[in-house]
């Protein structure tokens, strides 16, 4: 990946250090690193009440990736970080009532231009998501909304980014196309120097048994026709001979994507939501979560999330928040 190449910095080590149990990860230490060039941008935390949600904000503040704005109920969190022993004394702090409360305000600060992201705290995700996708006040675009979850996993030697696991349950085709879109922004965003995308199914071969492969073939033909740019695209292809090139190779499959895909769109959320879950549980990786297709990114982490996978959630958020400055027409900038 090119923006994240090179060796990190001795404070971003040390964070990584003592954020996982299971030691530094190179990949996010590097995409740390590169966001941390770009500077700060100003993200809203949605209800941000317990321990794991302020001391993740605080640390990505503290690396020099974001300015925290603390949306909640302000005794409440401030009881919260007198007890955890964390330090809010500098931080903004915007009042409400309750969660829902805190989503929709945090949502009024994008549409007021006071922030570029927006990181969910201590609340459900569907109430953050309600408040980003409300047809009154929300914060969509033209473009579908989707997940994508950048991950660090060890023996690979490229980050993977899994889409979409968390947000669009069973996508159309229409709906697909807008997801692999997204997934390739935001790799650009990060810094893949070529963005190789992988339609995964459970075969290789187009049949009309399996609705997936049909599906994968059209989303390819469509990138060849200009309907999906900036990457290359393979698909139907199964998880092994998209990763592996041995797989690929003994398949007798030969493309610039087979075996070497750095993007895997899957077929619908179960199949990605247990791709990245055994990548986590059994292969011990890290996964950064970022919700693309709206005004801002969407900083969307899990209670269970180590605090690197947080850190890394923000600098991806801050590269894609830098890459829409840079291709915004300079009268709206």
């Amino acid at each position: 990946m090119e923006a994240i190449d090179g060796r990190p910095g001795p404070a971003v080590r040390q964070a990584s250090i003592e954020a996982s149990s299971s030691g530094a990860r190179e990949k996010y230490d590097r995409l740390i690193a590169a966001a941390r060039k770009e500077g700060r941008i100003k993200v809203a935390i949605a209800h941000p009440y317990d321990d794991v949600s302020l001391r993740g904000a605080l640390e990505a503040k503290r690396l020099g990736l974001i300015e925290p704005v603390l949306v909640g109920p302000v005794e409440r969190i401030r009881g919260v970080a007198s007890q955890a022993g964390l330090d809010i004394g500098a931080v903004e702090i915007l009042p409400s009532e309750h969660s829902h409360d805190s989503a929709a305000k945090a949502v009024e600060l994008v549409t007021a231009g006071k922030v570029e992201a927006l990181m969910k705290g201590s609340l459900h995700t569907d109430e953050l998501m309600g408040a980003v996708v409300s047809r009154e006040s929300g914060i969509r675009t033209a473009r579908r909304i989707s997940h994508c979850f950048v991950m660090d996993v060890p023996g690979h030697a490229d980050a993977l980014i899994i889409t979409d696991a968390a947000v669009n349950i069973a996508p159309s085709l229409d709906e697909k196309v807008d997801i692999v879109q997204n997934a390739i922004d935001l790799a650009h965003a990060i810094g893949f120097p070529e963005v190789r995308v992988a339609i995964l199914s459970a075969m290789e071969t187009v049949t009309s048994k399996a609705p997936s492969t049909i599906e994968a073939a059209a989303l390819c033909k469509m990138a060849e026709r200009g309907q999906i740019t900036g990457a290359l695209l393979d698909g139907p292809l199964a998880l092994d001979n998209a990763i592996s090139p041995e797989a690929a190779a003994i398949k007798k499959i030969t493309s610039p994507v087979a075996g070497r895909a750095n993007v895997l769109v899957v077929p619908d959320l179960e199949a990605g939501n247990m791709l990245a879950k055994s990548l986590s549980f059994l292969a011990g990786a890290e996964a950064a979560g970022i919700v693309l297709g709206a005004r801002v990114p969407i900083i969307l982490t899990s209670r269970a999330d180590s605090l690197i996978s947080r850190l890394a959630s923000c600098a991806a958020a801050v590269l894609v928040a830098a890459a829409r400055r840079k291709s915004a027409p300079a009268a709206i900038r």
